[in-house]
């Protein structure tokens, strides 16, 4: 009998059967005829030893197919095409006599021919095609282009006597097999004496006073990456010691010939040749020693026309001669301070991208344009001219967007900008955004039945200075400009309506950033304040139904007390299955009278009760947050493309110490529990410090593992007893534990208690295997580790609480796939986790109980998760 409900709790089963079906019928020797061998895998020996160096095997010219965890995927899909789908739809069409006069008489003969070239009859196999791989079939030339490129490999690294050679290892499975490649090295050649010899005496100066520094070195083996690395560090020690027209070309090296045929012992006679820079006219090449050049002139265009017009002013500041047309609409100061370039000082090349850089950073030029002019009379004198061009002073930008969430069923957002460029003439940069965003709420407890019920706006103003400002305080010494320092001053303002407890916030920010090099970063929030006002408290149980389901079951189902016959007034009765606390006065009263006493409860309907208390207290208390922080990045990435580098953030903020010492100053009010209030809200007090690091690891082919560790705690003390709910930690989400929603996890061994849960200690892990898969469709394979906890607070539930060393057993454990499809600019993340070990369970029941397709969890993400 059909069992409809069978199919559906069994889909994700019967899926996978047929998946498995699926793998098992296909056969990867389809393509591959009878006297053709399909290579399984390429093997490179070096004196019998065997080379698992990525970028030696690289150099095989002919590669196994492909292969996803082992399955050769692509070369089944392209097996699944077939090789004329042209032939087939004509045999189709004519295996019975009046079929195509049958199809003709529904559509014309032109459509009926147009239908074999359509996608569904051609298209999808051209498609398999193009996505899938042909087998890779055994050829002797490709493995012979292989044995050249694998022998001048060697040869570039000394063992200029190597041979090479192939043997075809038939594997037990017919038509298969592994290719072999063996290097026989011999003896490599050493680099027994280095001379040099150097045209240009400024130049021979320059190099023996950095020859320690060399990577051509007597006495080691011969490479050839030591020879381009030693041209390189040439070239750029020249430019940044004078020479700023020094070219590469001009390095090169010898061998004497006579010592390298005939010596026995491998040993080799290298001469450094650096010759005369060469010029090249109007069919005549010359020569000229190179020479350090210093700054004689350093001339600033600030509104440089290209077309060739000169109606220029100009005034000279300090080492500069600045030109402008009609009015200087800069600060001399702020020009000369992003030249790195001075008078009478020697060309470097590191200042010319610094002042690049600096000039870019002030964002109100476009890139700028450098050049340098030798002295007619004197040659090693430079001038430098520096060509700017102005930005537009004024800008405007705009946002639309559609959205959906869990909170409404549509919404739409505008959001338009300003920007105004050098409002004080020192590149100082002044921005306004605004927002408002209106929607449609899913909350059924809303009062207003407009469509459109929800709105949110606000306002964000920043300006932005392209250096550190501190009144009195001088500080290029110790933050010089080449560090990219900006202060950013910003102020902001935001409101909701029907929207949670309608908060209402403002916040104030006074930072600084700079960057000493590619690899490291400061920020320092010297002021932070946020102030955030609920206006409708009242609504507490609307929104947090969790702790309301919980205080209403006490209230209605305990047997040990009759609430609802000894205080009616607490309830909204509508028939005796649908009876539950009014909201807010029934809850709220309801609490009040079980912590007085008026109402009986047990022990523990009394615990539960006034945890409840404590929460609503706390998440509708407006919160005064008055902070300083510290944030420093480092990593050693180089570019966007570069998988094997690691990454490291440390981050410091302190709350609420400085309204603490005006405290002894200044009277300030208390409230009934003695907290001090500043505009009558008791400020947050705390210490926090966040740990966060990042590794990848290059496995080769494109594929990648990815750790990522975590370690944040806040502390409250003082003036709080508390995180406030906008610095705690959560667990769950897209970015974090995949195999829990975002405030499900947590926090230690509670199952997920109320409906945004949350904590003041973190730990997590993440471990991710990414691979491709087809084209531009990657994979990923991960385990998500981790938990939040309570520490140090007002919290004593000890099933929330860390500690010791025993709650790392309450540490939970994600694991799923991911697919992801690259876009170039962004990376669209599908991940579905699964969760492997539950703390919320049972101890007996924690490991597997959950990890099936039903109680598997689906992230969207936009990027890498870390």
């Amino acid at each position: 009998m059909y069992n409809p409900s069978f199919f559906r709790d069994n889909f994700a089963k019967i899926s996978l059967l047929f998946l498995a079906i699926f793998l098992a019928s296909c056969n990867t020797l389809k393509r591959v005829d009878d006297n053709e061998l399909l290579i399984i895998k390429n093997t490179i020996y070096a004196d019998s030893l065997k080379i698992s160096n990525e970028d030696v095997n690289s150099l095989i010219v002919q590669k196994p197919n492909s292969a996803l965890l082992g399955y050769p995927l692509r070369l089944n899909l392209f097996n699944l095409a077939k090789e004329n789908p042209d032939s087939s739809y004509n045999e189709w069409l004519y295996r019975k006599d009046k079929r195509e006069e049958r199809l003709n008489k529904i559509l014309s003969k032109k459509q009926v021919r147009r239908l074999g070239e359509s996608f569904v009859v051609k298209g999808v196999h051209d498609w398999l095609k193009k996505i899938g791989e042909p087998p890779s079939v055994l050829d002797s030339t490709q493995t012979l282009r292989t044995l050249t490129r694998l022998k001048a490999y060697y040869h570039s690294k000394g063992y200029f006597n190597n041979t090479a050679s192939f043997t075809i290892d038939s594997l037990i499975k017919k038509k298969r097999i592994g290719v072999n490649y063996n290097i026989a090295l011999g003896k490599p050649y050493i680099i027994d004496t280095l001379t040099q010899k150097i045209s240009s005496p400024a130049l021979d100066s320059i190099y023996q006073l950095n020859a320690d520094k060399s990577h051509v070195i007597p006495g080691e083996k011969f490479d050839i990456d030591n020879f381009n690395n030693e041209r390189e560090r040439l070239t750029s020690l020249f430019r940044n010691t004078g020479v700023y027209n020094f070219q590469e070309s001009s390095i090169s090296y010898t061998i004497e010939r006579d010592t390298f045929k005939f010596r026995d012992d491998q040993g080799m006679d290298i001469q450094l040749n650096i010759e005369d820079q060469r010029r090249r006219g109007e069919g005549v090449a010359t020569t000229s020693k190179y020479e350090v050049h210093r700054f004689k002139n350093i001339n600033i265009h600030t509104d440089y026309d290209f077309s060739g017009e000169e109606n220029e002013e100009f005034i000279r500041y300090k080492d500069y001669t600045i030109f402008y047309r009609d009015k200087l609409r800069f600060k001399p100061k702020t020009l000369a301070n992003a030249i790195f370039f001075n008078k009478d000082s020697v060309y470097r090349d590191i200042d010319r991208v610094r002042t690049n850089r600096q000039i870019a950073n002030l964002n109100v030029f476009r890139y700028p344009t450098i050049s340098y002019e030798q002295d007619s009379e004197k040659p090693s004198d430079l001038t430098a001219n520096i060509y700017l061009q102005s930005r537009p002073k004024y800008s405007l930008g705009s946002d639309f967007d559609i959205n959906h969430s869990n909170i409404q069923r549509v919404g739409l957002a505008y959001s338009p900008s300003l920007q105004a460029r050098n409002i004080f003439k020192g590149a100082e940069n002044l921005s306004l955004t605004g927002r408002l965003s209106i929607g449609n709420s899913r909350d059924e407890s809303i009062i207003d039945k407009q469509f459109f019920n929800i709105l949110e706006f606000g306002a964000d103003l920043n300006l932005n200075f392209p250096r550190i400002w501190l009144p009195f305080i001088n500080t290029d010494k110790i933050i010089p400009s080449y560090t990219l320092p900006r202060t950013r001053m910003s102020i902001g303002a935001s409101a909701q309506q029907n929207i949670g407890l309608d908060k209402q916030t403002f916040n104030t920010v006074l930072g600084y950033n700079w960057t000493p090099s590619d690899f490291k970063k400061h920020n320092v929030e010297l002021l932070n304040v946020q102030f955030v006002r609920n206006v409708n408290q009242e609504r507490f149980f609307n929104v947090y139904t969790n702790s309301f389901s919980t205080l209403n079951d006490i209230a209605t189902s305990t047997t040990s007390y009759d609430y609802i016959t000894v205080a009616p007034e607490l309830f909204d009765i509508e028939d005796d299955n649908d009876t539950q606390l009014s909201i807010p006065d029934g809850a709220n009263d309801f609490i009040t009278q079980i912590e007085n006493g008026t109402l009986g409860s047990t022990t523990e309907d009394f615990v539960d009760v006034i945890n409840i208390k404590e929460r609503r207290d706390r998440l509708t208390q407006n919160n005064l947050i008055f902070a300083t922080n510290y944030t420093l990045n480092l990593t050693n990435r180089n570019g966007l493309t570069d998988n094997q580098f690691y990454s490291f953030r440390f981050k410091v903020e302190s709350a609420g110490n400085l309204l603490s010492g005006l405290s002894y100053l200044l009277p300030f009010s208390e409230d009934d529990n003695g907290d001090l209030l500043v505009f009558n809200v008791p400020y947050s007090q705390y210490i926090k410090t966040e740990f966060d690091y990042v590794k990848y690891w290059d496995l080769s082919k494109s594929q990648v593992l990815a750790l990522r560790t975590f370690f944040g705690i806040a502390v409250p003390y003082g003036n709080a007893d508390n995180i406030p709910f906008v610095r705690s930690y959560f667990a769950g989400g897209s970015n974090d534990i995949r195999a829990w929603t975002p405030y499900s996890l947590g926090p230690g061994r509670t199952d997920a208690i109320n409906d945004f849960n949350e904590a003041n200690l973190k730990m997590a892990l993440n471990l991710e295997y990414r691979f491709p898969i087809v084209g531009d469709i990657n994979g990923a394979l991960f385990a998500d580790a981790g938990n939040i906890w309570n520490v140090f607070d007002n919290v004593e539930d000890p099933d929330a609480t860390f500690n010791g060393i025993s709650s790392l057993g309450d540490i939970a454990l994600g694991t799923g796939f991911g697919v992801r499809y690259d876009f170039t600019y962004f990376l669209f993340r599908l991940d579905l986790g699964f969760k492997t070990y539950n703390p919320a369970e049972e101890m007996s029941k924690r490991w597997f109980r959950d990890y099936n397709f039903a109680n598997s969890v689906l992230q969207i993400g936009i990027n890498y998760p870390f």
